[in-house]
């Protein structure tokens, strides 16, 4: 258990890299408001009965959700949640990528905003952004997603900058998540069959594309979590946090190799 208790609102915590971290800051003594797109997953949440965790819903492209966390005493704010989207640039209807960057970048930084205006009063809090490996290097058929993880570092790097500036007591830091086994990259990669079919430029190419990418999802994701929530702790539980949490380390390592080299 760490020796500082700290009150921390989660967003994303219905599933995966997000419900597996809020555990483990509540299983460490932290009291956890893990917020859940649906009242269902939340409900999940109330009906485990975990000691320490606050379950309600909390959908962060929903004003009226997000005033909700006006009134919380928030110590650190972990910005999780978040959608994915893929396909084609040369085609992808443009609503699917506004939708995106909606979630993932607008109404996170709506929320942070929130958020930010009593830790800067009280002059102490943090803010967590997860991220993505995808958010530093272009992906093909993935840009719809990744262009928003970029947008959103980009954000979490000069808002650590600007609070510095202020000297109030509020940090900021970035977690970038490689390829873990939660779900989500299946459903992501499959939302661009949804549209692109007959028609679509890569018509010819649809059996070729989705056998590369279960071939890289064999290869590059990771069972289990665990070395992503070891990341988040760290971040939420250092004395003054690093700008940048990266797992798994060989896929973080892999994506400074290709920048390297100008991929």
């Amino acid at each position: 258990m760490t020796s500082t208790s700290k009150r921390i609102l989660i967003t994303g915590a219905g599933s995966g890299i997000g419900r597996d971290s809020a555990r483990a800051l509540a299983e460490r003594g932290h009291t956890v408001h893990a917020t859940t797109h649906s009242e269902e997953q939340a409900a999940a949440w109330r009906s485990a009965g975990l000691a320490g965790v606050d379950a309600f819903k909390l959908d962060i492209t929903d004003a009226g959700d997000r005033a909700r966390i006006a009134e919380l005493p928030i110590d650190v704010l972990i910005n999780n949640a978040a959608i994915g989207q893929s396909g084609s640039l040369a085609e992808v209807p443009l609503e699917r990528i506004r939708a995106t960057f909606e979630t993932n970048l607008f109404a996170t930084l709506a929320l942070t905003q929130i958020a930010l205006k009593p830790m800067i009063s009280r002059r102490r809090g943090r803010i967590v952004f997860i991220s993505s490996l995808v958010g530093r290097i272009p992906a093909p058929f993935l840009m719809p997603y990744s262009m928003t993880k970029f947008a959103l570092s980009a954000a979490a790097d000069a808002l650590r900058q600007e609070l510095a500036r202020l000297d109030c007591g509020v940090d900021v830091a970035l977690v970038e998540p490689g390829a873990f086994h939660t779900g989500f990259n299946q459903r992501m990669l499959a939302t661009k069959y949804e549209w692109m079919r007959e028609g679509s430029y890569f018509e010819d190419q649809m059996l070729q594309l989705k056998q590369e990418e279960l071939r890289q999802l064999a290869v590059l994701e990771v069972a289990s979590t665990g070395s992503i929530v070891r990341q988040i702790v760290r971040a939420v539980e250092a004395h003054k946090p690093r700008a940048r949490y990266v797992a798994p380390w060989w896929q973080g390592f892999g994506v400074r190799l290709l920048r390297a080299f100008g991929k």
